[in-house]
């Protein structure tokens, strides 16, 4: 615990400080009975030596009652601390409305934060400033934060519930909503509407839980992988995701950042609101006259191994049941490397739209 003591610790160094007061006075009792002596100047020399350690003894006594305060008052701060954190995972869950009733503040990292109700399927892109929003389905807790700019910053859970689709209404895509929020940005090619806590991890699809987020990243890159590995454990807690952007005007976040306790061991994510491991880009101008960052070659994907991974029961086709499990997003558009594996029944170019 650092530089914190156990209990018992304080209560050894609590009785080893009573014990020095307690035999103060008996010192001074048989030091006074051995000053009698007719050697004036030995004694003058011994009551020297002697007051020299009992000194030592008084100072090193108020040493210790100055540590052992110190320690409390530490200890205090922190149980202190952590009664504020616990407020932080109980506050009770928001019933999702239209309505805009005073629901108090929530306070984190030293700001605070006004709590208000957001229905988890708004498509409005706008957030407000300075807010805190519950973004987990149903009965689940989970808390979308933003900055004074109405930048999507924090994303935090104690607790991450998987989807559960025998026991909550979902559509044949595994979604709780048909559309997800349009925030600034997402309306280009090259971001989706990307989940912070995905659908299959029991999050809603209101703006305080979705962000531009780079296609490839969010379909088959690092968000992908963290939402199959969270699902397959079951879930996970201590979930907090930290989004930082490149300036206070755009909503497109730079990058994400994110820790979680998964089966009993901490994970940490890091990643850039970016196509993951691009080997070569190039700017390319549209036929608009607009420059586009064009990726000419990404890392190939062991495609073998994460079929055998997804295709359950083995007969070479992906479903999207099996698709979604696996914790990837629909649709799964023509040039995924998922695609020539699924099933596109109308011939549009995508599946699980």
């Amino acid at each position: 615990m650092g530089k914190f003591m156990s209990r018992q610790h304080r209560t050894n160094k609590s009785a080893r400080l009573n014990t020095m007061k307690l035999g103060t006075p008996f010192f001074l009792c048989i030091f006074l009975m051995g000053c009698v002596s007719d050697a004036p100047v030995e004694v003058k020399e011994n009551v020297s030596i002697e007051f020299a350690g009992l000194d030592r003894l008084l100072e090193e006594e108020e040493l210790v009652a100055e540590e052992l305060a110190a320690e409390e008052l530490e200890i205090e701060e922190v149980e202190e601390r952590q009664e504020t954190a616990l407020v932080l995972v109980q506050v009770p869950s928001i019933q999702q409305d239209s309505s805009k009733e005073d629901l108090g503040s929530l306070f984190y990292l030293g700001k605070e934060y006004q709590i208000i109700q957001v229905d988890g399927g708004d498509t409005k892109g706008e957030r407000e400033a300075l807010a805190a929003v519950d973004i987990g389905y149903g009965d689940r807790i989970y808390w979308g934060l933003t900055n004074e700019y109405g930048q999507l910053v924090y994303v935090l859970a104690e607790q991450i519930i998987p989807q559960d689709e025998e026991s909550e209404t979902v559509n044949a895509n595994g979604r709780y909503y048909d559309e997800e929020a349009f925030v600034p940005g997402t309306e280009t090619k090259q971001f989706d509407q990307g989940h912070v806590i995905a659908d299959s991890l029991g999050g809603v699809a209101n703006a305080y839980n979705i962000t531009p987020q780079d296609s490839v990243l969010n379909r088959s890159g690092d968000q992908a992988y963290m939402e199959k590995s969270i699902n397959y454990g079951g879930g996970c807690t201590n979930f907090v995701a930290v989004i930082t952007y490149p300036d206070t005007k755009t909503q497109i976040p730079s990058r994400y950042q994110i820790t979680y306790i998964l089966n009993g061991s901490e994970i940490k994510e890091d990643f850039p609101n970016e196509t993951p491991e691009v080997a070569v880009q190039e700017v390319v101008k549209s036929e608009d006259g607009k420059e586009e960052l064009a990726v000419a070659e990404v890392a190939p994907v062991d495609v073998a191994t994460q079929i055998a991974a997804i295709d359950t029961n083995g007969n070479g086709q992906v479903t999207i049941a099996e698709a979604r499990a696996a914790g990837f997003q629909m649709p799964i558009y023509s040039n995924h490397w998922l695609y020539p594996y699924m099933h596109d029944g109308d011939g549009d170019g995508k599946v699980g739209e």
